[in-house]
């Protein structure tokens, strides 16, 4: 009888592999994914939420309404009018807060069984997000200063003729492209990294504690740090649906703002 004891299996780390879950056809634009049924569970998810916290308004809240209007406020006040003015605000309030709460709940499924996935750790999302307010900040700049004002005013008065056409190149770079695209990279990156760690965690502690010996004590610590991550990925999560939306905020004020 042999007393050697079976090697243990592989261990295979999670990859790109984990965000590409298709769950209706396997390949092609055309598959139905696990975040984009996600995306839309968040919808309904939301509007149901919303109507059940408001229908029913009270001076005297119920938790439900305190915790929405705790939210709201933070959006219309401590971002929307802070950063686009006390003037113009007021119209942005409700794209800000759709943003907001979009992106906090479709982060947070990535903490939260059986979710299990954040939707914003696939590119499309962010991309799309991104998309949607670059449109928005330059309609508006355009809209009230007109079109040739708006992109005349990308280079401040003053400048010596010699740097006016450097310095329009590097602001119309930042104004077409820097803005989205780190707008996007910063929630997608943050995201992606944050997800793959915590399931690094749990698959690697699962397999130390199925291969026996000393790595079941190893096993049993890197548990507890994926538990210290979740709650540390939480945080991020909703860090980065207020940066998200204090940035849009900011690139907005930025477009209607008179010296512009």
């Amino acid at each position: 009888m042999s007393i050697v004891a079976a090697a243990p299996t592989d261990f295979e780390a999670p990859g790109v592999s984990e965000f590409w879950q298709p769950l209706f056809g396997t390949s092609g634009p055309w598959a139905i994914t696990r975040p984009i049924l996600l995306m839309v569970a968040s919808a309904i998810l939301l509007v149901w939420y919303l109507l059940a916290t408001t229908r029913k308004k009270a001076i005297v809240p119920s938790r439900g309404q305190m915790a929405t209007e705790a939210v709201y406020g933070l959006v219309r006040n401590g971002i929307a009018k802070d950063l686009i003015g006390s003037k113009e605000f007021l119209k942005f309030v409700p794209l800000l807060f759709s943003l907001f709460m979009v992106i906090l709940v479709n982060n947070v499924f990535g903490v939260l069984p059986p979710f299990s996935y954040p939707t914003m750790s696939r590119i499309g999302f962010p991309i799309a997000l991104s998309l949607l307010v670059w449109v928005i900040f330059h309609v508006v700049g355009m809209r009230k200063h007109g079109f040739l004002g708006y992109w005349k005013s990308l280079v401040p008065s003053g400048l010596p003729k010699a740097m006016i056409g450097p310095i329009f190149i590097l602001e119309l770079i930042t104004d077409l492209f820097t803005r989205p695209v780190t707008l996007a990279l910063r929630l997608f990156g943050n995201m992606f990294a944050g997800h793959i760690l915590i399931v690094l965690f749990i698959t690697g502690g699962w397999y130390m504690l199925t291969n026996g010996g000393i790595l079941v004590i190893a096993g049993g610590v890197t548990w507890i740090f994926a538990f210290v991550m979740t709650l540390f990925e939480l945080l991020v999560e909703f860090l980065q649906a207020y940066v998200f939306t204090l940035l849009a905020a900011l690139y907005i004020g930025g477009a209607l703002a008179d010296e512009h």
